[in-house]
């Protein structure tokens, strides 16, 4: 198993959890961002430079991505590609995408996209919070216990 993180957006602090992680555990961690992108020097860790543009990291990551590897994004459509291709997709507020949820999300994203489309205000998410940097943590660690490597 392989964790892919969708590093342009990701709190420095998810991060900082994941490099832990990755160095515990042994796995592979690779962030892919349209930019250089600081990591601890690891011989788990690496970074992928991409091409800027729309989409650009997430198609790299849709195409790099095998059955049962991770993928770290906040983003919604990303998450649904990944659980359809056979991947785990965890949000870096520690929301577990899968199955049975990932079309409800896609759904309310969508929805929301159309409301602020046609002019309304819907606010945005609340700030990154330390609850959410706990939220995530718990839900890594458990998802690492379940998924051995």
């Amino acid at each position: 198993m392989d964790i892919w993180i969708d590093a342009d957006a990701c709190p420095k602090p998810i991060k900082e959890i994941l490099f832990r992680a990755a160095e515990r555990v042994k796995t592979s961690l690779i962030l892919v961002a349209n930019q250089p992108m600081q990591a601890p020097a690891s011989r788990y860790i690496r970074s992928m430079v991409v091409a800027a543009g729309m989409d650009v990291a997430d198609d790299k990551i849709v195409e790099l991505l095998q059955p049962g590897d991770l993928v770290i994004t906040a983003d919604i459509p990303l998450a649904a590609q990944v659980v359809d291709k056979g991947g785990h997709a965890l949000n870096p507020r520690g929301e577990l995408y899968d199955k049975d949820n990932i079309r409800e999300r896609l759904a309310m994203r969508d929805l929301m996209d159309e409301l602020r489309g046609s002019g309304i205000d819907t606010g945005g998410p609340p700030p990154f919070s330390k609850q959410d940097r706990t939220a995530f943590a718990n839900q890594l660690d458990r998802f690492l216990a379940s998924h051995p490597k």
